[in-house]
């Protein structure tokens, strides 16, 4: 029996799927224009070039931000410091040169140059390699992403928290503890962490602690709380502590600053008082007090021209 005859397709019937395809394709488009604000940002690429950067967060990812102009403050603006100086410019020099060196913890009265000790030294080493990373205490638990991210870079990365000290239980102790000394996975050679804080073992101390506190013969052995706490610190390698400055301390980093500012000139009896004075309203004699009233004289008595 002869097979039927095939029924030519007609325009209509062709152009039927044609129609539908156009209509998803406006129809997804349009879904996809609506969802759109809805996904996250791009992340900023990284920028390899600047000397610093800031560890920064965006829809729940982390990215390092550049900082195309870091802090001016050069080491040779640092008076009456030298020792500290001294001890922190040797070991970064030695990180540069790829020996052997320390992750840093510098403690101490406020104001007394721990952190502008440490941005000076980008300012010294920037061109030999030297990049700071600057990441506060609440990102602390991005630290083992931070270190993957830098490994294998040509520079040399300082990790730096200021004004460091936690509360107990705080996820950013734990991870700074992991990276520093704790974990399976080595930091590698191009990274170091230097911290500021004005407390010795980065936590609060209390009086009852010490009751747990132990005597076996002559030796004294602290209770388990103690010994936590302690336990963060010492795996920094090195220490460096500050402490207030003398009132002729106080008044050379003034005339520097003075100085600094355009009033070189000035004579040391027309402000001495004045920043003594200074120094007592605010209850410190420390290098931020003697740069706080230096811009005050300055701005009021540098002649024009004058920074």
């Amino acid at each position: 029996m002869p097979s039927p005859a095939k029924t030519p397709r007609t325009a209509a019937a062709v152009a039927d799927p044609l129609e539908r395809l156009v209509r998803f394709l406006d129809t997804a488009e349009a879904l996809l224009a609506r969802l759109e604000p809805l996904l996250p940002e791009a992340l900023p690429q990284h920028d390899w070039k600047a000397p610093a950067y800031r560890w920064r967060r965006k829809n729940g990812r982390g990215f390092l931000q550049a900082v195309a102009q870091p802090h001016p403050i050069r080491l040779k603006d640092l008076q009456d410091i030298d020792d500290q100086k001294q001890r922190i410019v040797a070991n970064t020099r030695q990180f540069l040169a790829g020996r052997p060196a320390n992750n840093v913890l510098l403690t101490g009265t406020r104001g007394c140059g721990k952190s502008s000790l440490v941005k000076a030294l980008l300012n010294e080493y920037q061109r030999k390699g030297l990049r700071l990373i600057e990441v506060d205490k609440s990102d602390l638990v991005d630290l083992p992403d931070i270190v993957d991210m830098v490994a294998g870079r040509p520079e040399h990365f300082i990790i730096f928290s200021d004004d460091l000290s936690f509360e107990a239980g705080e996820d950013g102790y734990k991870a700074l503890k992991s990276v520093l000394d704790g974990s399976v996975t080595s930091v590698p050679d191009n990274v170091l962490i230097y911290a500021t804080s004005n407390r010795r073992h980065l936590m609060p101390e209390y009086h009852a602690e010490n009751l747990e506190t132990s005597k076996v013969g002559d030796e004294i052995h602290p209770g388990e709380a103690i010994e936590e706490k302690i336990s963060l610190s010492e795996r920094f390698g090195l220490w460096i502590s500050f402490y207030p400055f003398s009132q002729d301390d106080y008044l050379n980093i003034t005339a520097h600053w003075l100085a600094h500012f355009g009033c070189a000139a000035a004579a040391r009896e027309n402000w001495e008082r004045d920043a003594l004075n200074w120094a007592l309203q605010r209850g410190s004699r420390s290098g931020r007090v003697a740069w706080q009233f230096a811009r005050d004289y300055a701005g009021s008595h540098a002649p024009k021209g004058g920074k």
